[in-house]
């Protein structure tokens, strides 16, 4: 049964995402002066923001690592509690992103007045979609030169492909920006010239220059509601709405995420976020949480304390939990006891001794638990469904600077993977070097720049270099024996592998058993899954990890003395080295989804370059003077670009890129 106390009523788990150097971390930080939990603005450009408090943040001036604070807002005099992470905007980071956005309830999506709607909105505004999370829009930087609030709402709806309500008008433009007409009320809200974080606004009439435009976009507002909700056509078919009217028909689409409200300002001028706080509180969803349920919550992210050791941040979606419980972890099975139970508020803790369904709190003494994995009540198990993180698509080669510090970096580099699942360290089989993989060249320059920072691990880093996969493009079969006596107890296993490839949907790898009679007993089937993973990590043809490939146990043979789990994981580790051998297989390289904005005059240039990096040009857009051009371009011919763009564009253009998808490598 779903609770209804009203404290759960009044609380609001919501992220703010955006392109990078939008305003996200500013608006963020305007939004904990306002609520209290900071008495000072932290400007990003200062290094002194709240949110950003890792030092590899301060000295870059982008965000990192998402950020968790909690604070209260105050509206129509109920208190809410608004659980805020603050998410990275470089695509290098978009892991971190997706699992915030696994347990929020409600975003907050800041885009550039001047800029619109970026290439990475749209990637976190995809990421939302696939989530089901609702969303308000903020339209920010309307104090600069080239604003263009009109233009932001139609990239929303035709970039985005999104239902926008604007529900505010930018009063006035660039740095003659003064505050916001709020088309509900249809009043006006006005600050300061100069205002200071914490300054109220001025609630006036719309002045008369400004009266008909206001009138048109509120008939526009109103006849959009009217299109998307029935309860609110039949109100606005009898006459006015009232204002109660179009928030709660607001609610319903923004809730039901069949439209979004879009509100404006200036974060950095301190314009516009009391009506932001406002409008999550109105628009965006409280936690559907199951208070009287056993206890069950998610594991989303993991940090490292100098002083509290390994704290765990978890979203509790049922039941409560209290400091000295025990919860049971089911991925493997074993109970831990939670030690401390935090409120975060970024890198400051405030203890407390329970939290309820709706929660977001950081938990120490969860020592076996990782990113994804389920916590809840030992006597009632259950597993929610996991979080799933990208493999690398960059490697490169790490290693000690002094031999003392060998183990040191071992030590770091194991931290580093438990905070950041989409961070893999391996051994490469050829030469035996470590290898860190990552999602492009900030994020691991960031992680070699931590080790030093951090854990005062100074590196030799290699050149980056494209992490390969390896597939296999038709279907094989092999049978093999494993046998080995020294005296004594032996070794003995057969088995009998079916591989072929996955053509359908994006699943890595698939183990089937087929095997019936006994011939394979059931407890050695997980050792022979096992060993079929071993041998695609280390792949065939050049090391790479292997994608892409089913694997069906037919048949085999045991000992009754001889077979252990390790006999039939060596087995099938060989044998499916031996299929994949005849199974013709390939080597796939990561293809970038690039998109590239350069000056009208330089387009031929930048396409011409495309060419000779074995791109293809998917479109080609114009907007105002500029070309958008998105293409698709294998990793390998990107190292470098950034420079060459510079060249070509006298400086003028600019580019982001993402994983787009594995294709065939060349032979060569």
């Amino acid at each position: 049964m779903l609770t209804t106390n009203r404290y759960q009523s009044t609380v609001r788990n919501i992220g703010v995402m955006a392109h990078i150097d939008a305003g996200k971390t500013t608006t963020t930080e305007r939004i904990l002066f306002y609520t209290g939990v900071s008495h000072r603005v932290g400007e990003v450009h200062d290094g002194a923001a709240v949110t950003d408090f890792m030092k590899q943040e301060r000295d870059r001036g982008i965000t990192i690592a998402s950020a968790a604070v909690s604070c209260h807002w105050t509206l129509d005099g109920v208190r809410h509690t608004v659980n805020l992470i603050d998410t990275p905007g470089h695509v290098d980071f978009t892991i971190e992103v997706e699992r915030c956005l696994r347990v929020l309830d409600g975003a907050v999506a800041v885009f550039d007045g001047v800029a619109g709607v970026e290439p990475q909105s749209e990637t976190v505004w995809r990421q939302a979609d696939r989530h089901g999370v609702p969303r308000v829009c903020f339209v920010n930087k309307l104090d600069r030169v080239g604003a263009d609030h009109e233009r932001c709402v139609a990239m929303i709806a035709d970039r985005l492909g999104a239902v926008p309500l604007p529900v505010q008008l930018p009063l006035g433009t660039g740095p003659g920006l003064r505050g916001v007409i709020d088309l509900i009320t249809m009043r006006a809200l006005v600050w300061p010239a100069d205002a200071e974080p914490g300054d109220a606004y001025e609630t006036t009439v719309v002045p008369s220059s400004h009266a008909d435009r206001a009138a048109r976009w509120r008939a526009r507002l109103l006849e959009t509601l009217a299109d998307h909700d029935e309860v609110f056509t039949e109100v606005y078919l009898n006459g006015e709405p009232s204002a109660d009217d179009v928030h709660a028909a607001i609610r319903r689409l923004t809730l039901a995420n069949a439209a979004t409200p879009v509100l404006c300002g200036s974060a950095f001028k301190n314009k516009g976020v009391q009506p932001l706080l406002d409008a999550v509180v109105r628009y965006l969803p409280s936690p559907e949480a199951a208070g009287d349920d056993p206890f069950s919550a998610l594991a989303f992210k993991v940090t490292t304390d100098p002083h509290v050791g390994a704290l765990i941040f978890v979203r509790l979606y049922a039941g409560r939990l209290v400091r000295g419980q025990a919860v049971l972890n089911p991925r493997h099975g074993r109970r831990e006891r939670v030690a401390q139970i935090f409120r975060i508020r970024a890198d400051r803790r405030e203890e407390v001794t329970e939290a309820v369904a709706g929660d977001i709190v950081a938990v120490r003494g969860l020592r076996e638990t990782t990113t994804g994995d389920t916590v809840c009540d030992p006597a009632h198990p259950v597993e929610l469904a996991p979080i799933e993180f990208p493999a690398p698509v960059l490697e490169l080669a790490v290693e000690p600077r002094t031999h003392a510090d060998q183990e040191r970096l071992a030590t770091a580099l194991r931290v580093l993977t438990l905070e950041d699942p989409s961070f893999k360290v391996r051994a490469d089989p050829r030469t035996g070097q470590t290898l860190i993989g990552g999602m492009g060249e900030l994020h691991l320059e960031v992680q070699v720049t931590r080790l030093a920072d951090d854990f005062g691990v100074e590196t030799n880093v290699g050149r980056p270099r494209v992490a390969y996969r390896e597939t296999i493009t038709r279907e094989a079969t092999a049978r093999l024996t494993w046998k080995k006596q020294t005296g004594g107890k032996g070794q003995y296993a057969q088995v009998e592998l079916r591989i072929e490839p996955i053509t359908e949907g994006d699943a890595t790898y698939e183990f089937v058993n087929r095997v019936t009679g006994g011939r394979v007993p059931r407890e050695y089937v997980p050792a022979v899954d096992e060993g079929c993973q071993e041998a695609m990590r280390t792949g065939i043809l050049h090391g790479h990890e292997m994608t892409g490939v089913r694997v069906t146990l037919l048949d085999g043979d045991f000992h009754n003395v001889d077979s252990s789990e390790l006999a039939f994981r060596i087995a099938a580790s060989k044998a499916f080295r031996e299929a994949a051998q005849n199974a013709s297989p390939v080597l796939l390289e990561p293809v970038m989804a690039v998109e590239i904005t350069t000056p009208d005059d330089h387009t031929g240039d930048v396409i011409g370059d495309l060419g000779a990096r074995r791109g293809r040009v998917r479109a080609l857009t114009d907007d105002r003077g500029t070309r958008t051009i998105e293409a698709e371009i294998p990793l390998a011919e990107m190292f470098g670009y950034v420079a060459t763009l510079r060249t070509l564009t006298q400086g003028r253009a600019t580019y982001t890129m993402h994983l787009h998808t594995y294709a065939q490598a060349p032979s060569n």
